[in-house]
């Protein structure tokens, strides 16, 4: 399900990035300044001669120097003292002395300009912390870095049945978030840039799927049943959705009963009876030709007199450009004033099942869209589509053929099967 969204959001991901992780290391390896360590007079390493000892750097060699001096000094001094011995003054010379100096520091042997001892201990402490990328210079993501790979994006989006309105929105999404961002470590870029495509993606399809639940509560309380119509083209699985959304509420302890409103196509009325005789339920019919906006007031007074809580019109399938089935579809809704009308699309369209529910949205203002075969649409182009254009909301999905195949729709359970 969903596989190409899936897949052009990992690339995506992978290629941001790889770019940022590869220029933020040239930066890194830029040529730094020779230290005092690495200059030739460190750097060359003369062969010891035997039992030589290795040389001190000259800083060693002149502090001792500079030390020696003072001790000889103090030694002079002491030599000269006057000692008072049985009343005698006599000037004593002390055969040896030797001044022992006290160093209680390494730094006070090894004197440095640049930093402290202590300063250079609390580097390498917070390097060690940070591991191996906090050698990596920081780097801010700027639009250039972005241009290539969110344009093979925009592209994969369009190859994926997404609509252009959409891929742009979520292009400009991304961008925005990711522009000027600073990172440290390869693996933030790739949180960084997962999250901003998810984010993008959740402000599209975050609507309210449960408006047909929560009105069916409502008229509950009332006592007087829920209208709901569905209309769409031929083949979308209108039918079979109905007897679904029958089978669910069924569950949910309310009586549903279906109105049989396609007396145009052969067949439709032994399908769906036979659909009802599964369930158990009840299904007003006439003959085959008949007034359908006739068969849904029937069923509606069936509904009310019975004290049933929901009433499930099916329609005849009709293409937008059908002016004549598009009329009769306005008079159903003339007699039948059904709270809901849904439009019923299959998700493997892609974007035609947009344009269709465009028109159709134009011709009667419908209210919620079913998409059916979701579980089998591998772009998910329409899942994601559909209900930003028209700003309708997805109310169920189909994902199956059973009568239990189908869900409410809910915006996490979308996002983890594009983003898991």
């Amino acid at each position: 399900m969903f596989e190409s969204l899936k897949k052009k959001f990992s690339n995506a991901t992978n290629k941001l990035t790889k770019k940022i992780s590869d220029e933020a290391e040239e930066e890194n390896n830029v040529e730094k300044k020779p230290s005092r360590l690495d200059s030739e007079e460190f750097s060359k390493e003369k062969p010891l001669k035997e039992n030589e000892q290795p040389s001190k750097p000259d800083s060693k060699k002149s502090l001792k120097e500079k030390q020696s001096n003072i001790d000889e000094e103090k030694t002079k001094k002491l030599e000269e003292k006057t000692i008072v011995s049985d009343g005698k003054e006599e000037k004593s010379r002390k055969k040896s002395f030797k001044w022992f100096p006290s160093f209680k520091k390494k730094e006070d042997l090894y004197p440095t300009t640049d930093v402290t001892f202590e300063e250079k201990e609390e580097k390498k402490e917070e390097k060690s912390k940070l591991g191996f990328f906090s050698f990596i210079k920081e780097k801010t993501i700027s639009e250039k870095d972005l241009e290539d790979v969110l344009w093979e994006l925009e592209l994969g989006l369009l190859e994926g049945d997404v609509a252009i309105g959409v891929a742009n929105i979520i292009i400009e999404s991304v961008k925005k978030d990711l522009t000027g961002t600073k990172i440290r470590r390869s693996d933030e870029i790739n949180d960084v840039t997962y999250l901003a495509l998810k984010k993008a993606v959740s402000k599209i399809i975050d609507v309210d799927g449960k408006k047909m639940t929560k009105m069916l509560e409502e008229a509950k309380e009332k006592g007087e049943p829920l209208i709901v119509m569905f209309v769409g083209i031929n083949g979308t699985g209108k039918t079979t959705t109905i007897a679904k959304l029958a089978n669910y509420y069924l569950k949910k302890g309310y009586t549903p009963v279906v109105a049989a409103s396609d007396t145009f196509r052969a067949g439709a009325i032994e399908q769906i009876t036979h659909h009802t005789d599964n369930l158990e339920i009840k299904v007003i019919k006439h003959q085959k030709g008949s007034d359908p906006a006739a068969v849904a007031y029937d069923a509606i007074e069936h509904a009310k007199a019975k004290g049933k809580e929901l009433v499930l019109i099916d329609t005849a399938g009709r293409m937008q450009t059908n002016t004549n089935l598009m009329d009769e579809m306005k008079k159903i809704k003339r007699i039948a004033k059904p709270e809901i009308i849904v439009f019923v699309g299959d998700a493997l369209t892609g974007n035609d099942a947009v344009e269709q529910v465009i028109k159709f949205n134009d011709a009667i203002d419908i209210d919620g869209v079913i998409l059916t075969k979701v579980d089998a649409d591998s772009k998910g182009g329409a899942s994601l589509s559909i209900s930003y254009v028209i700003q309708k909301p997805i109310m169920f999905l189909g994902i199956g053929q059973r009568y239990d195949d189908i869900i409410e729709y809910d915006p996490k359970w979308m996002l983890e099967q594009i983003f898991s």
